[in-house]
C-alpha cells in the first residue's frame, strides 16, 4: 500500500516543531497505539533496537522534567511526552537476546542464527563502551525521525526536544544503573490555535543545494 507523492509532501510540509500545544486536546488511545507501534517498527543497525521509549503520563514528573528543559512549556502542555533513551552499552547478553528473538520470529536455522550472532558480536566488541553508547544514540535518532514523520501522516503535531538536561532527566526517571540513558525527547499533541510558528513558511535550502547526484 502507498500514499501519493502529494499526500507525503503535504504531511511533511504541515509538520513543524510545535512551540505551543493545546493542553485541552488529548490524542485518542487508538491513535496513540498506532504512534507507539511506529516507534517499535523503527529500523536499527543489525536490528538490535538499543532503546527504550518512556511515555511520561505523570503530571508531577512532567513538572520536574520541565525544570530540566529550560522551562519549555511543551513538556507540560502536550498531550503526550516521550523520552527516548539509549542503551549505555551493548553486551553479549543483549545481542544473544535479540538473535534468539529474531530466530524465533523468523524461524531462522540454528546455524544461520549463530553465524549472525558472531558477526554482530564481532562488530560490537571492536568498539569501546563509549563508542557503543554513541552508536546506540544514533539509532535512537532514527526512531525520533520515524516518530515525527508517522505522527505527521495522521495529523498529530510534534516537537523534538534536545534542549534538555539528560543527566537531570536520568535522575528524575531513575535511569541510573538501568543500562539506559536519556538521548532526546519528543512532545506530541495538537497545536494551539495561536501558535504563531504554525503558519511560518519553512526556511529550507533548495534541494539542488542539499542533494547531489554522483554519477
Amino acid at each position: 500500500m502507498a500514499i501519493t507523492n502529494h499526500e507525503l509532501l503535504t504531511a511533511l510540509n504541515w509538520r513543524y516543531a510545535t512551540k505551543k500545544f493545546d493542553p485541552t486536546r488529548k490524542i485518542p488511545s487508538e491513535t496513540w497505539a498506532a504512534i507507539e507501534e511506529s516507534m517499535v517498527l523503527t529500523p536499527s543497525s543489525f536490528g538490535l533496537q538499543p532503546w527504550k521509549f518512556l511515555v511520561i503520563d505523570h503530571a508531577e514528573t512532567r513538572e520536574k522534567l520541565c525544570a530540566e528543559s529550560w522551562g519549555q512549556p511543551q513538556v507540560k502542555e502536550a498531550s503526550h511526552y516521550v523520552v527516548l533513551t539509549a542503551r549505555t552499552d551493548m553486551d553479549s547478553h543483549d545481542i544473544e537476546a535479540w538473535v534468539h528473538r529474531m530466530a524465533a520470529v523468523q524461524s531462522t536455522p540454528t546455524e544461520s542464527a549463530a553465524a549472525y550472532e558472531g558477526v554482530v558480536k564481532g562488530f560490537a566488541s571492536g568498539m569501546s563502551q563509549e563508542a557503543r553508547h554513541t552508536w546506540n544514540t544514533r539509532q535512537v535518532y532514527i526512531a525520533l525521525g520515524q516518530l515525527m514523520a508517522a505522527a505527521a501522516m495522521i495529523g498529530i503535531d510534534t516537537c523534538p526536544m534536545e534542549g534538555i538536561n539528560p543527566a537531570g532527566y536520568d535522575q528524575i526517571l531513575n535511569l541510573t544503573g538501568t543500562g539506559y540513558a536519556t538521548s532526546v525527547a519528543c512532545a506530541l499533541g495538537y497545536r494551539a490555535a495561536d501558535d504563531k510558528y504554525a503558519k511560518m513558511p519553512k526556511a529550507r535550502f533548495l534541494s539542488q543545494k542539499s542533494s547531489n547526484i554522483f554519477e
